[in-house]
């Protein structure tokens, strides 16, 4: 567990890390160029008697409008099939996709069919969220497993039909004007804002304008290629700017955190374990002594600390990770370190919210 601290605490300080930044491409999504999900009522069939059963009538009856479109004329009540099973087709296609465009679809059964494995779904319709068809899907149809070895786990009414999907049509392109809102993936507004600013910055124009937390109003220069400009735009690198938050998982004892969440000065008494949080300037030159020698801290050599007994530590932690590094320098376990964390946020001593899973 003491591992997982240490670990956890700089893998976080390097994600974090606002050296480079992130791109704009990563923390927001440029209006209109968003994916698109389809959807469509299908059919598949070939099942070796897993389909849906006789008291699934929306099968049966679609089963037999399907033959009437092709000159078979049946009655439903006199059906009595297995191996075919109802499905919902579902897929999602990338902004702005073009006819003849393939992808994957995802077939589930809404019926009560034992699995859809090995089946082929039939020309299925897929439409937009405006209610317009633009594309269709058809083939045969693979259920999905997760994991792998004995842990591997079977969905046998979820498939996947691999390029089953074809665009019929393009999708619209939605570009009014000459403006563009650019929407970020997690609203701030000092981030809306700095990304406003590295825009002008680097066109050496006043074109965008933050609109609120979410929102980044960015004009388009009459004359340039819109493509070529926001794929500019995109490849721009903004400091993202986020609350102070330390997220603890009670079951598993992880704790993420940022490396520049301060802590106040503050004591904490646990399991007979006093941790005094001290800020401590830095000494220059030779340290202080006494008759037992010079007078260094834990944690913290070189630095003048009030005489120590067994039981209390001072802790040269003014952020979170320091904190965490020293507790499990003392052998505090996993459930302790949450308590103290818990504890200084109650004091008023951490200043970031705790998010307990």
């Amino acid at each position: 567990m003491k591992i997982i601290f240490q670990t956890l605490g700089v893998l976080l300080i390097l994600l974090l890390s606002p050296l480079w930044g992130a791109r704009i491409k990563d923390i927001a999504t440029i209006e209109g160029f968003k994916p698109t999900f389809l959807i469509g009522y299908g059919l598949v069939v070939g099942l070796k008697g897993t389909g849906d059963g006789t008291s699934v009538k929306f099968t049966i009856q679609s089963i037999a409008n399907m033959l009437k479109r092709f000159g078979v004329i049946v009655d439903p009540n006199q059906l009595t099939l297995k191996n075919v099973a109802a499905v919902m087709v579902t897929a999602t296609v990338p902004p702005y996709a073009k006819t003849g465009m393939r992808f994957d679809v995802t077939v589930s059964a809404i019926g009560d069919a034992k699995s859809i494995d090995g089946g082929t779904l039939l020309l299925t319709p897929l439409k937009g969220p405006d209610g317009e068809v633009y594309a269709v899907a058809q083939g045969p149809v693979i259920t999905k497993k997760k994991g792998t070895g004995f842990r591997a786990k079977s969905y046998p009414n979820v498939g996947v039909v691999i390029n089953g999907g074809i665009m019929e049509r393009d999708l619209p392109f939605y570009l009014v004007g000459n403006w563009v809102n650019i929407n970020l993936n997690n609203p701030d507004i000092t981030t809306a804002d700095r990304v406003a600013k590295a825009i002008n910055a680097y066109f050496g124009e006043n074109l965008a304008t933050p609109v609120d937390s979410a929102t980044v109003r960015v004009r388009i220069p009459v004359g340039r290629n819109p493509i070529d400009f926001l794929a500019k735009v995109e490849q721009l690198r903004v400091e993202t700017d986020s609350p102070a938050k330390v997220v603890i998982d009670g079951r598993s004892g992880v704790v993420l955190f940022g490396g520049d969440i301060e802590i106040k000065p503050v004591s904490v008494s646990v399991a007979g374990v006093t941790v005094t949080v001290k800020r401590y300037a830095p000494v220059v030159g030779p340290y202080p002594t006494t008759d037992n020698g010079p007078v260094v801290g834990r944690n913290n050599p070189g630095v003048p600390v009030e005489e120590q007994t067994k039981t209390v530590y001072p802790i040269r932690g003014t952020t979170v990770k320091q904190l965490v590094d020293s507790l499990n320098e003392i052998g505090l376990n996993a459930e302790q370190i949450i308590s103290v964390l818990q504890a200084m946020k109650r004091a008023g001593a951490l200043n970031a919210e705790i998010e307990v899973d």
